[in-house]
């Protein structure tokens, strides 16, 4: 993550992103993420929160994206330690001008749109970063066990006004895990949630994260994996921004 590379390499990033007059909207921080728990060490946390503000401002970015530690599997109830953390981290940002986005994942606030609730309720001032596929990956820890999966329109439902940027991912869950598929083209009602969001006046940020296993490489000189990546890359936002082009009409 850009918080914790060497200065010497983020001053290099920095200054070729100045030199491109391109701005970072927002950085996506590993900060309370699911490498974390709640028996990690704070410490860990807020070093990272104090090396990301220095390098948010001189990009000129305004958004970061947390987290709320990984849950254990068994868990449905977040702990106050993860509020109290949460709190800390989120008022430390907003002391310095910068605000902080959750994204519903593999963390507490993402056990289920309640949760989500729960944890915006008791952090004030925290906003949300919704992430349309990962709703179908994630148990909704409501209830009894065994639990069912969540769903990306009713967790979008509950969370579209506190969202502040939405991240695009689409996909469908199979027996081995799950498949990447270009936006529209899943179960993440991608298209749905930007109707709704666009009709209701959403004018913030949109990002992407294709995900997708794409092999254009052969041994008769095709691109390179990393070349295959990056045109993935750019194909996915076109067809992103064909389908938002298609769903403001």
């Amino acid at each position: 993550p850009l918080h914790d590379i060497p200065d010497e390499a983020f001053n290099i990033i920095a200054g070729n992103l100045e030199d491109s007059g391109v701005v970072v909207y927002a950085l996506g921080s590993t900060i309370c993420n699911w490498q974390k728990t709640v028996e990690t060490p704070f410490d860990v946390t807020l070093a990272e929160v104090e090396r990301a503000i220095p390098r948010m401002k001189r990009l000129g970015t305004q958004f970061v994206r947390i987290m709320s530690f990984k849950p254990s599997d068994d868990c449905a109830v977040t702990p106050p330690e993860v509020f109290e953390r949460v709190g800390k981290v989120t008022q430390r940002f907003l002391d310095e001008g910068l605000q902080p986005v959750h994204e519903n994942c593999m963390n507490h606030g993402g056990m289920s749109w309640q949760h989500a609730e729960e944890l915006l309720e008791k952090v004030p001032g925290l906003k949300w970063v919704f992430d349309t596929a990962n709703p179908i990956f994630n148990a909704d820890r409501r209830g009894d066990q065994p639990w069912g999966m969540q769903c990306p329109w009713e967790f979008w439902e509950h969370m579209r006004d506190h969202t502040a940027h939405i991240h695009i991912k689409d996909a469908v869950k199979t027996a081995d895990g799950e498949e990447y598929h270009f936006p529209g083209e899943g179960d993440g009602r991608v298209r749905d949630i930007l109707k709704d969001a666009f009709e209701r006046g959403y004018d913030a940020g949109i990002s992407i994260e294709p995900h997708m296993t794409v092999v254009f490489h052969d041994a008769d000189g095709g691109p390179a994996p990393e070349e295959a990546m990056a045109e993935n890359y750019v194909e996915y936002g076109r067809r992103l921004e064909k389908l938002i082009a298609e769903v403001r009409t």
